[in-house]
């Protein structure tokens, strides 16, 4: 069960002009490339980028930065919601890596699904007070359901004192 901090996120995720006006004050890029929360919850969290001139290359595909944002960015709002109402935490990102199968020429839909995973390495270090780290994948699908990337964020947990 979540808590009351955790389900507020959610709800401010879920809702458009929430989001985007929280992209525009937090994360800009998010925001100019119009990526679209789909779906967030205790075991998912998915995002949508859209195949626009914002985040198109000049290889009319989308260029691999704005993939690696949205693909973060499903990684990083399921940080968000496992540390709401512990206390302050520090989150980092300490390794990338991307392995691009397909040309990105439509949406795409970034899906973590290790929301469970990282609840529980935060719970233990709650208790254990000590820093802690976890690798997250994010797997793109274009429109057809077909992989076209597999990225993999390891973010850096600590609480601060």
């Amino acid at each position: 069960m979540l808590n009351e901090q955790a389900q507020k996120i959610i709800r401010d995720m879920t809702s458009p002009l929430k989001f985007r006006l929280g992209m525009l004050a937090k994360l800009p890029s998010v925001y100019f490339w119009k990526i679209k929360m789909t779906e967030v919850n205790e075991e998912v969290c998915s995002v949508k980028i859209p195949f626009t001139w914002r985040t198109q290359n000049p290889f009319k595909s989308i260029y691999f930065a704005a993939l690696a944002g949205a693909a973060e960015l499903s990684t990083g709002i399921p940080g968000l919601i496992a540390t709401a109402g512990r206390g302050k935490w520090s989150m980092l990102v300490v390794d990338f890596r991307a392995e691009f199968s397909k040309k990105a020429n439509t949406d795409i839909i970034f899906t973590c699904n290790q929301v469970k995973e990282l609840f529980t390495l935060i719970n233990t270090l709650e208790q254990t007070n000590k820093p802690g780290t976890i690798e997250l994948v994010s797997t793109g699908k274009d429109t057809n359901g077909d992989e076209v990337a597999k990225i993999f964020v390891t973010w850096s947990f600590k609480k601060k004192s």
